[in-house]
């Protein structure tokens, strides 16, 4: 068997990112959250665009204020108030100051600020009762960003303060990488869809459901293709079809050794290259079938992505978690922070179910808890066939191989997965 880490590099070696004048797109401010930068944004603006004052209170010549103090204060005639968005009219000289505010520019002639706390003001003079330092509360234009460089670089991820930065710089338009087209299929007799009467004997796929969700919070696009039944023809039929329109394919089901498991001999009938075949030392999830296909779309070398995975509801989500995301955030033209999240947390309970001879993964909720992590296990059967005890996991427990159990109050990994680490005081 594969061990976890193998299997793993095997993977993100495979990975090719989108990148091609094909994989990118335009979008505006208002369409980019969530959207990968596909291109450097620049600016022609400077941040800030000009000297401003950082605070309310007085613009001066630092040399006239240099020595003052309470005892002795430098007196200074008012001669300009000026605002925020409105530009100063006058040219501070020797003996003079001007009111100002948060953000409004520098008049020429003064190259420091006195917060309004340290001066007293009558009618049209200010007395200065403590000597600043030199540039106090200027912010001078070009210190936080130089317009012709680089404003933000491509491969990360446009949130909320990439907007704010973007909208500032008044480019109200970027390039983007597309969302990667993830194809998902179900294969089984035994399945049907949420909305048909339970028979004995058949399970609803609710695998199609949580992988199209997960697809869709990593940032792709999900097709879903359904549920195959174990027939040959059919089954290969439709895996060339998403071969067609899409840069990866997940499957459930199919990759054990059961005698209707075919996904393994169809690939090698539709020229696919195996990578990972049959066993990854890992549970839930041992078996695990990666392999690529050569892209139709003949300007492109980036091969589609195929995996094949368990069958059994926590396995595929498990897989999919540890293998597929970062796989599909590399694949997204994410440029960092792509691969799993670890974090050392302490467990509140005792973790067992592992023979050591595989990695295990354990659900449970994840808590930040003054400062520190802390992993609490969900409560009922770890089977894979177990879906309902997954419901609010955000984390999975790592038991590495050769260790059968851990103590509670043992630091061990987490993988970050799922919803976001809940916080208590």
């Amino acid at each position: 068997m594969l061990s976890v880490s193998q299997a793993e590099t095997i993977i993100f070696n495979l990975v090719q990112p989108l990148g091609t004048e094909k994989d990118v797109e335009a979008v505006t401010l208002l369409t980019a959250i969530d959207r990968i930068l596909a291109a450097p944004v620049m600016s022609t603006l400077d941040f800030p665009h000009w000297d401003n004052s950082a605070m309310d209170g007085y613009a001066v010549r630092y040399e006239d204020v240099k020595h003052c103090n309470e005892q002795q204060p430098a007196v200074l005639e008012i001669v300009e108030e000026v605002a925020a968005g409105r530009e100063p009219q006058k040219t501070i000289q020797p003996g003079q100051a001007a009111r100002i505010f948060t953000g409004a520019m520098m008049p020429v002639g003064a190259d420091t600020v006195v917060i309004q706390e340290q001066t007293q003001r009558e009618e049209n003079r200010v007395f200065i009762l403590s000597a600043p330092k030199r540039q106090d509360f200027v912010r001078h234009r070009a210190s936080f960003y130089q317009a012709g460089t680089v404003l933000l670089p491509p491969g990360i991820v446009i949130a909320a303060p990439e907007i704010a930065v973007l909208a500032a710089a008044q480019c109200t338009q970027m390039t983007v990488y597309r969302r990667p087209r993830v194809a998902i299929l179900s294969t089984g007799n035994e399945l049907i869809t949420p909305d048909r009467p339970l028979q004995p004997g058949q399970i609803v796929d609710s695998n199609q459901y949580a992988l199209a969700a997960l697809v869709a919070q990593t940032g792709a696009e999900p097709i879903q293709m359904g549920i195959v039944a174990d027939e040959k023809t059919e089954l290969e039929h439709r895996i060339a079809k998403a071969v067609q329109t899409s840069d990866m394919i997940l499957s459930s089901g199919g990759v054990s050794v059961g005698d209707y498991d075919y996904i393994d001999q169809i690939l090698a009938s539709l020229g696919a290259t195996i990578h990972i075949q049959g066993a990854v030392a890992v549970k839930p999830g041992k078996p695990l079938t990666v392999a690529t296909f050569s892209n139709p779309d003949t300007s492109s070398s980036r091969p589609v992505l195929y995996f094949g995975l368990p069958g059994n509801p926590v396995s595929a989500l498990v897989s999919f978690w540890r293998f597929v995301q970062p796989a599909l955030k590399k694949l997204s033209g994410l440029a960092h922070s792509w691969g799993p999240s670890f974090v050392t947390a302490r467990t509140c309970h005792d973790l067992g179910a592992s023979d050591g001879k595989r990695e295990t993964y354990l659900w449970g909720q994840l808590y930040l808890v003054n400062g520190s992590y802390e992993f609490h296990l969900v409560t009922g059967s770890h089977s894979s066939g177990n879906l309902i005890n997954l419901a609010q996991t955000n984390g999975l427990a790592i038991l590495p191989v050769g260790q059968t159990s851990v103590a509670s109050g043992t630091q061990i990994q987490v993988l970050q997965v799922g919803l976001p680490i809940l916080h208590l005081n």
